[in-house]
């Protein structure tokens, strides 16, 4: 029994995984996680977070993931604070707008405000101050 998809059925999940490695997402495409020293420097609606190291574009006080970004989640930090940090699969994923002094962690030991569901988050450095 042959079990190949029709050539159409092909292109569209062709075009559909380029969609997504090009696209990205509105986590992504707003510069959730970048470094930053001001507002004017993270995507609309964000603050510079700078209480991180370097600062971080996000939000702060989300109450569940959907006050967040496609693409971040709601994180209670060790601060007691809540914010929208950016998913990760990799470290490389969280550093891509941050420059070596002020790396974020790609990390599953945080506390997701909507649980975990096998995910991890770009977590950045505390600014020790």
């Amino acid at each position: 029994m042959n079990h190949r998809l029709p050539i159409p059925a092909l292109l569209i999940t062709l075009v559909l995984s380029l969609t997504a490695l090009c696209c990205g997402n509105d986590a992504d495409d707003l510069g959730v996680g970048a470094e930053c020293s001001s507002v004017d420097e993270c995507g609309e609606g964000q603050s510079c977070l700078t209480e991180f190291k370097g600062g971080y574009c996000g939000l702060r006080d989300c109450q569940h993931d959907v006050d967040c970004p496609d693409g971040s989640a709601c994180i209670t930090h060790t601060d007691s604070v809540n914010y929208c940090f950016l998913i990760c699969g990799t470290k490389d994923q969280c550093n891509e707008h941050r420059d070596a002094d002020n790396e974020a962690n790609c990390s599953s030991s945080v506390d997701f405000i909507d649980g975990a569901n096998d995910r991890k988050a770009c977590i950045p450095p505390s600014s020790g101050t």
